[in-house]
């Protein structure tokens, strides 16, 4: 509903994604009188152009490395196509009844939903201008506005054969050459999406090695794995510019040399949304990147809060939405202590995956931290063999005798991320991973072996 005259909230958030909807969700569960304002689509980047959609890309395709996984054993042969223009109308059903199912909770739990773009007008109050335009006040308010594609100067998405991944990933026709400025996460997930689709990949990261922010040992497993594929990558190399040009993707390099391809895919990094909020209003300053900064309970200014995204703390749906539970229960006063998000998790998705939670042996040091390492390697481990993907290990940092990280790479190693998470989160000893029982044979006994494995200095 839209209210014709002014209407007080006790919580009014702005933005539907995973940070707004979980806020939303807790203060409307204890009782409390919520709105939700979103200007777009329900689900925010996650539901309708990030997570949710690429993880169907890959799980839809991930057949095409199993069969080549096992083609390699000599046990299957054969060919898989695939029909992306099904694909993206699959993924138009599935999202479009996530956005029903999350519009129909919403109703159910009595939360009024505002569609329209917010602005604060002074503290406590929010235009809303949309269809209806109207005001609102509120007792608290959480922004959860997220994120969306950056570039740098000279090389912005034009649409046409320069795109960033929300475009990308609304293509019909399969690129014959990508070419992937960025070798981070979104890159590195959508390569292998369109490399099993049939593209040529090229990847150019600026940094020395791709997925820089994890575990050199990752991303040296990753970076093997990509080259297994026949991507090209191209490492510690700067981009002057990259445009379109006669119906291609032309990228320059800082060393003049050029690289051309159908498509060019811009992943080098995310900023917020805060456009038309009129943080003024509210005394709030974004920092130097546009991030608003919080305190240690998430405010940016009194009686508000920024989650998500748009604080730049950690840029995940699930620390989103985790800061999105904690500012309802904060507001509510039901949080008395500091925001504490404990141990986050990281993946990244595909063939193979890596995940890493708690501190990576570098990390360690650079705080003078005293570590001892242990690891496993998938090659023993009977379901990587099932699979014909033994490539990868699992390693555990130590401090005084408890886990303080770990971090993996290889066949699934995604569905160990919650009990590691544990493990880092609680200071397991090895005899803490002693005393469960881990089923066999499964995945997770290669975790159970990292625990318990010899430790040795880093």
């Amino acid at each position: 509903m839209t209210p014709s005259h002014l209407v007080r909230y006790d919580l009014v958030v702005i933005g539907a994604g995973p940070g707004g909807f979980a806020s939303a969700e807790e203060a409307a569960r204890r009782g409390q009188s919520v709105a939700v304002i979103e200007r777009g689509e329900l689900g925010g980047t996650c539901l309708n152009r990030g997570c949710i959609p690429t993880k169907l890309f890959l799980g839809a395709t991930e057949c095409a490395s199993d069969l080549a996984a096992q083609a390699k054993m000599k046990v299957a042969s054969g060919d898989i196509s695939f029909n992306l223009p099904a694909l993206q109308d699959r993924k138009g059903k599935l999202l479009a009844g996530s956005r029903t199912g999350m519009e129909k909770k919403l109703a159910g739990l009595g939360i009024t939903l505002l569609r329209g773009h917010a602005r604060f007008t002074a503290p406590g109050t929010i235009a809303i201008d949309g269809d209806e335009a109207t005001t609102i006040e509120y007792s608290a308010c959480v922004i959860a506005t997220g994120s969306t594609p950056t570039a740098f100067p000279g090389m912005q998405p034009d649409g046409d054969r320069v795109l960033n991944s929300d475009a990308l990933l609304d293509l019909t026709d399969v690129p014959e050459h990508l070419l992937i400025v960025g070798g981070g996460v979104i890159g590195l997930e959508l390569g292998r999406v369109f490399s099993r689709l049939g593209s040529r990949i090229t990847v150019v990261e600026a940094m020395d090695r791709i997925a820089p922010w994890e575990d050199p040992e990752v991303s040296k497993l990753l970076a093997g794995q990509c080259k297994r594929a026949k991507w090209k990558i191209r490492t510690g190399q700067r981009v002057a510019s990259l445009v379109t040009e006669d119906d291609h993707a032309l990228l320059t390099l800082d060393s003049g040399d050029t690289i051309t391809a159908d498509v060019a895919l811009v992943a080098t990094g995310r900023g917020p949304v805060t456009d038309g909020l009129n943080l003024p209003a509210l005394g709030v300053t974004p920092d130097a990147k546009g991030f608003l900064p919080v305190d240690e309970h998430l405010r940016c200014a009194a009686h508000v809060y920024a989650v998500g995204d748009v604080n730049g703390m950690a840029m995940l749906a699930h620390t989103a939405s985790h800061q999105g539970r904690y500012a309802a229960l904060h507001a509510a006063g039901t949080a008395k202590t500091p925001y504490e998000s404990g141990p986050v998790p990281w993946c990244v998705y595909g063939a193979p995956e890596s995940f890493r939670v708690g501190l990576m042996p570098e990390d360690a040091k650079a705080k003078g931290m005293t570590v001892r390492v242990s690891r496993a390697m998938l090659a023993a481990n009977p379901i990587a063999q099932a699979h014909a993907a033994v490539q990868g290990f699992i390693k555990v940092c130590w401090h005084n005798g408890r886990v303080c990280g770990v971090t993996a790479a290889g066949h699934g190693v995604s569905h160990l991320i919650t009990p590691a998470t544990l493990a880092v989160h609680d200071g397991w000893t090895k005899d803490d991973a002693d005393r469960i029982i881990w089923a066999h044979p499964t995945l997770d006994e290669a975790l159970l072996d990292a625990l318990t494995a010899e430790q040795t200095d880093n």
